[in-house]
């Protein structure tokens, strides 16, 4: 899987939101000069993610010297792959297509189960690992074990 700089960038601008939720401040809007500053993220790329993520109903926003960003829901019901989605669309496509939909003939006929098969590996940590699981440092067991392989940090 392919991490773009957007979906990185929108998960850790969510994950400083949900950090604030957590201290207490729920509803108190981020700036989102703050956030940018926080994680190293270019403002203007942010401000577009923030509207994207705005318009799927995981932030809310409010404009003026007194506005900022702040989560619409509460960080233990956003999933990463729910900021996945709001920025980039689907976890996993062939093509523009869901698994389910491509077919392929002759000996690359099982291809389109190894994309199923994918999908649902990829749902199974993203799904299941929430905004508030990240900023609390604590993921859930099966990701941490999953991160925890030595194989997980050898690049191929």
């Amino acid at each position: 899987m392919r991490i773009t700089a957007k979906v990185d960038y929108a998960v850790r601008a969510a994950v400083e939101l949900a950090d604030a939720c957590l201290q207490g401040h729920a509803q108190v809007p981020v700036k989102a000069e703050s956030i940018a500053a926080a994680q190293s993220i270019p403002p203007r790329f942010l401000e577009t993610i923030l509207s994207e993520l705005r318009r799927s109903g995981i932030v809310g926003s409010k404009r003026g010297s007194d506005g900022g960003y702040w989560l619409a829901r509460p960080p233990i019901e956003v999933s990463v792959a729910d900021i996945i989605r709001a920025v980039e669309g689907p976890l996993a496509d062939v093509h523009g297509q869901s698994p389910e939909e491509v077919d392929y003939a002759g000996p690359a006929r099982d291809l389109q189960r190894i994309w199923v098969a994918t999908r649902v590996a990829l749902r199974g940590v993203l799904e299941e690992t929430t905004l508030a699981d990240i900023a609390s440092s604590t993921l859930p067991d099966h990701v941490a074990a999953l991160a925890a392989q030595p194989g997980g940090w050898a690049r191929r």
